[in-house]
């Protein structure tokens, strides 16, 4: 049996890309894609623009203050997620088995193939020549080497590297380069003197278990260890699917808030018939100025995209909801979505709680 071979595909500051696509007089600048309100955060920045300091989640005042002569673009992801799908479409002419990650990344499958490294780079050409777009491919025998040696090699990267290299390589990395292993995670780590992957790796899985818990402390040490087992799901089928906003400035009743809750339920309808997918839980998140942040669902008895069911039940769930407080971000949620449902006639009437 062939051991396991994967391929991790990330464009390279692919909202960025996209925008220099249509707009090469700007290629060489420090480009920033951010909102404009002040609460607003950089989506992706060019590396020139990372050179400054400004990535991903920087506040957008921030990044103007860290690099006043970048050149800051509005977002524009009906555009990206049109890019995306030519991408992906690459891929899959090229693959047999491609998990799509989100807009700008994806797995491939290589286990079996004659001469999986050429077949990469063909694709790498390909993803160029037909998008204008680049990407770098990480290889290794699970996803999770594969999507670390993508992450080192960027921009237009190509790294190919076993369990041991991999460990080797980033033993002196702090545990945060593992996805998965966030900030909190990090310092509480710090605090016991486990800075780096291999201090992490080489500690006793029985006192990780008693700081972390049972499963969550040798989980810990095995990704340090980039032990993976984890395999390609070949169709990748959105559960849910999103929109939501943070106001410039907090909005307090639902006079305020309805009509932005009506616009982002059109724009979540509007791509979900374009996909063909449809969803049974309709869902709100609202924000609130203390940054707490509640959720309220709802189940119907079958799947719709139908805007007006969707707005009418999230604008419900909405007047049955009151904080008393003034709310910072609102957003609207269709789940449990699949590519072959097609939206029956609406059954408001027969609607059931979900929270």
């Amino acid at each position: 049996m062939d051991s396991p071979l994967i391929a991790h595909v990330d464009m390279d500051a692919f909202y960025v890309s996209v925008e220099l696509h249509r707009r090469p007089e700007l290629k060489g600048l420090p480009v920033v894609v951010a909102g404009t309100g002040p609460r607003a955060v950089v989506t992706t920045a060019s590396y020139e623009a990372r050179r400054f300091g400004v990535f991903s989640a920087t506040p957008a005042e921030r990044a103007r203050r860290m690099c006043p002569e970048a050149v800051f673009l509005p977002p524009d992801f009906t555009l990206y997620r049109e890019r995306s799908r030519e991408v992906m479409a690459v891929l899959r002419r090229h693959f047999e088995r491609v998990e799509a990650v989100g807009l700008d990344e994806a797995y491939i499958e290589l286990t079996g193939l004659e001469r999986p490294r050429a077949a990469a780079r063909r694709l790498k050409a390909a993803v160029v020549a037909e998008t204008g777009l680049v990407c770098s491919i990480g290889i290794g025998p699970s996803k999770l080497v594969a999507k670390v040696a993508s992450d080192a090699d960027k921009p237009d990267g190509f790294l190919v590297l076993t369990r041991e290299e991999a460990c080797e390589r980033f033993a002196g990395a702090s545990p945060g380069l593992i996805p998965g292993i966030g900030p909190k995670t990090v310092a509480r780590l710090e605090a016991r003197g486990l800075t780096t992957l291999g201090a992490l790796a080489a500690a006793p899985e029985a006192s990780l278990a008693e700081e972390f818990g049972q499963r969550l402390g040798p989980h810990l040490a095995r990704l340090a260890r980039f032990e993976d087992e984890r395999r390609l799901e070949s169709v990748r089928v959105a559960k849910s699917e999103s929109r939501e906003t943070t106001f410039d400035y907090d909005l307090r009743g639902l006079d305020a808030l309805l009509p932005v809750l009506d616009r982002l339920a059109t724009e979540l309808c509007r791509a979900l018939s374009a996909g063909g997918r449809a969803g049974r839980t309709i869902g709100i998140k609202v924000r609130t100025s203390d940054f707490a942040t509640h959720t309220r669902a709802r189940t119907l008895p079958e799947p719709t995209n139908d805007v007006d069911q969707v707005r009418a039940v999230a604008s419900d769930l909405l007047r049955r909801f009151d904080t008393g407080r003034p709310v910072r971000l609102i957003g609207v949620r269709v789940a449990g979505t699949d590519v072959e449902a097609r939206a029956p006639a609406p059954a408001s009437d027969q609607l059931e709680l979900s929270m």
